[in-house]
């Protein structure tokens, strides 16, 4: 069974839809037990850091995700999801996220003729190219919307990149972990590959 964390913080339904757009069925749900007992995990997100992770917090939620990535199932971040996955951020103020990563999220700080959010279709170039971009040659457009990014502080995680004008971490791969900053299931056909791609991982 595959299964969306419900923590009032995402697009939930469209995750949900991008799934069954290609076969496959996907459960919304908050019950820690339900999770435990999934074979794939995802953790959407649009919104704040602070809100995202209180929510998760005050839902029981933190330990069953820790406990969900350490088993080796595959486990993926959309966005606001990939973000909490790291030690800390700076968005509105200084918050401790999920520590499953470690690295900080930071705030674009561009020239003025970009704007923020970043908000639109970008290039993403693959390192290495994880199980989740199968069939998907490096320099594929997806789609985001983010005021923030993530910085690594291994770098060897960072799977994917994009720039902003800079280059920025856009994807994120470690063993059976898998995150993006850009949404799959709004990224058409391209991003329902990915979202195959994670669906089918064994």
């Amino acid at each position: 069974m595959l299964a969306i964390i419900d923590y009032q913080m995402g697009n939930l339904r469209s995750v949900q839809k991008g799934f069954e757009r290609v076969g496959h069925a996907a459960a919304i749900t908050s019950d820690p037990k339900i999770l435990a007992q999934a074979s794939h995990i995802v953790l959407p997100g649009v919104g704040a850091f602070a809100d995202a992770i209180a929510e998760l917090k005050r839902r029981d939620l933190v330990e069953p995700i820790r406990e969900f990535v350490a088993s080796g199932k595959p486990f993926l971040g959309i966005c606001l999801g990939l973000q909490l996955l790291f030690d800390h951020s700076s968005e509105d103020g200084e918050h401790e996220g999920l520590g499953i990563l470690a690295g900080d999220v930071r705030k674009f700080q561009v020239p003025a003729e970009y704007k923020v959010p970043h908000m639109g279709w970008n290039q993403v170039q693959f390192r290495h190219q994880a199980p989740i971009f199968r069939g998907l040659a490096s320099g594929t457009h997806f789609y985001f919307v983010h005021s923030y990014y993530v910085v690594p502080s291994d770098p060897a995680v960072i799977d994917g990149e994009a720039a902003y004008p800079d280059l920025f971490c856009a994807t994120v791969w470690r063993d059976n972990l898998f995150a993006t900053q850009f949404h799959p299931e709004k990224s058409q056909r391209d991003g329902l590959q990915v979202l195959r791609n994670f669906a089918e991982l064994k």
